[in-house]
């Protein structure tokens, strides 16, 4: 499904082998917290995606937990930016915006933290909006208002 999506709405795209399941509990181990259903489905047909310019607007599990590590753990960003516990980063914009799911509560939507003003805004219902909006944009900037 997710692949036919993505290949759908654009023919440059890079995609990854699958990740395999055990990754998935070590990642959710490392994080303490499940990772969406929609998110595990798509990691499932490919551990993440990078468009034409070599963005990954989609990261491997591997990365969700790296990123989400130091987003969580570096001393100078807890002095320098609101908390990121409520955030499960995804990708980014190539840019140094990254797109994030909602988590504490739960919720389905994509938010994009832009990095010069700390702020988070709604840019997408679910991932699949998200991979939409992201690839018929066909550039940086896409969510920016």
């Amino acid at each position: 499904m997710w692949i036919e999506l993505v290949s759908s709405l654009s023919g440059d795209v890079d995609f990854s082998t699958p990740v395999d399941e055990g990754e998935f509990v070590a990642v959710e181990s490392a994080l303490g917290q499940t990772l969406p259903a929609d998110l595990k489905s798509f990691l499932r047909e490919s551990d993440g995606v990078s468009d034409e310019f070599g963005c990954d607007f989609v990261w491997s599990a591997a990365e969700i937990l790296a990123r989400n590590r130091e987003m969580n753990e570096r001393e100078d960003f807890r002095n320098l930016y609101m908390p990121f516990d409520s955030l499960l980063f995804i990708g980014d914009s190539g840019g140094g915006d990254l797109f994030a799911f909602v988590v504490k509560p739960l919720r389905l939507d994509i938010f994009v933290w832009e990095h010069e003003t700390d702020s988070r805004r709604w840019v997408a219902r679910d991932l699949e909006d998200y991979i939409r909006r992201y690839l018929s944009a066909g550039g940086e900037d896409w969510y920016a208002s």
